[in-house]
């Protein structure tokens, strides 16, 4: 069963930026996130919630927030998924810029108004930077910023930033999006993982600012803090997938040497999470799939048989111990 409802145009507007936000089990944080959205400083936008069945009371909060703000747009899907749920989200949005949420963070409350103030005609992409938002603490991360370059050029600096293939901290021209009909990878963890590097290789301009907009809660039961060591290892099977369909693509533009070792770079380090005989499995596979012949800079290299040396050793010792 699906329901929708309308969506609301700006009054004699065109709606300049649509909000995917995914909603599943996260009532402790919603109110928060989705006040972030109604209190920003800029209003010409719409917000698509794309609700699953929920074992909490978050639907219900979702349909508060639909009843008294009309540029909130629920959509009811069971069994959606993450990927799923921003797919859906996108394939509804009628703004010229697209920006993901998830229900468990939040916007800074001038995001949209700095943004607004920053695109410029025809950007394809446009970077911001992220908080880490922990029960007593807040990191921020130092981010340069730069003026409008291409992707790959781009990507030479954003690879160096903390966070750097996550969905939730660029804004993405809708046209350029879906042209190249961009799609997150459904039933897969590390879903940002399979898409983002390829969009940012694909996009004519991409400009980065220093203003810090997301805000990313990190807590104890999330996905990405989950100590089920099963959904280690789909993520490990999950990325080999996207990882095969990011190459793919990516060996098709040309100047994506650099790309390509980040996706390897990334599955290197995975594997390094992994239990002893994981390690090994994992790591016979990156070596039959060329993972490590792709990873030219030296330095990288270095640094990445570092990080194994260190890892091994941690590993090995542990297996004695057993």
């Amino acid at each position: 069963m699906k329901f929708v409802m309308p969506i609301m145009k700006v009054k004699n507007k065109m709606i300049k930026f649509s909000i995917i936000i995914p909603v599943y089990n996260v009532s402790k944080y919603l109110n928060k996130c989705l006040d972030s959205v109604v209190n920003q400083t800029y209003q010409n936008y719409e917000a698509i919630i794309v609700c699953d069945k929920c074992d909490d009371n978050s639907e219900e909060i979702v349909d508060e927030y639909v009843h008294k703000y009309p540029k909130l747009i629920k959509i009811y899907e069971e069994r959606t998924g993450l990927s799923k749920a921003r797919n859906i989200g996108v394939d509804k949005a009628s703004g010229d810029y697209l920006l993901f949420l998830d229900g468990d963070d939040y916007f800074q409350n001038n995001l949209l108004e700095v943004l607004n103030n920053s695109i410029e005609k025809d950007l394809d992409l446009l970077r911001f930077q992220v908080k880490d938002i922990f029960d007593d603490k807040e990191i921020i991360h130092n981010e340069d910023g730069f003026d409008t370059t291409n992707g790959i050029d781009g990507f030479d600096k954003i690879v160096n930033y903390h966070y750097v293939e996550n969905a939730w901290c660029y804004s993405y021209n809708v046209n350029f999006y879906k042209n190249n009909n961009f799609k997150f990878m459904e039933n897969c963890l590390a879903e940002d993982y399979g898409l983002i590097p390829l969009i940012i290789a694909k996009a004519k301009s991409i400009k980065s600012l220093l203003f810090i907009g997301y805000n990313y809660v990190q807590r104890d039961n999330s996905l990405m803090n989950n100590n089920d060591y099963g959904k280690r290892i789909k993520k490990m099977e999950d990325l080999l997938k996207q990882a095969d369909y990011l190459k793919g693509e990516l060996f098709k533009i040309n100047g994506t040497d650099k790309i390509i070792n980040f996706v390897n770079n990334s599955l290197i380090y995975y594997i390094t999470t992994l239990k002893f005989k994981d390690y090994k499995k994992y790591k016979k596979i990156l070596k039959s799939n060329n993972c490590f012949k792709h990873l030219n800079d030296k330095g990288l290299k270095k640094k990445i048989r570092n990080i194994l040396i260190k890892r091994f050793t941690y590993l090995f010792y542990n297996y004695l111990v057993r």
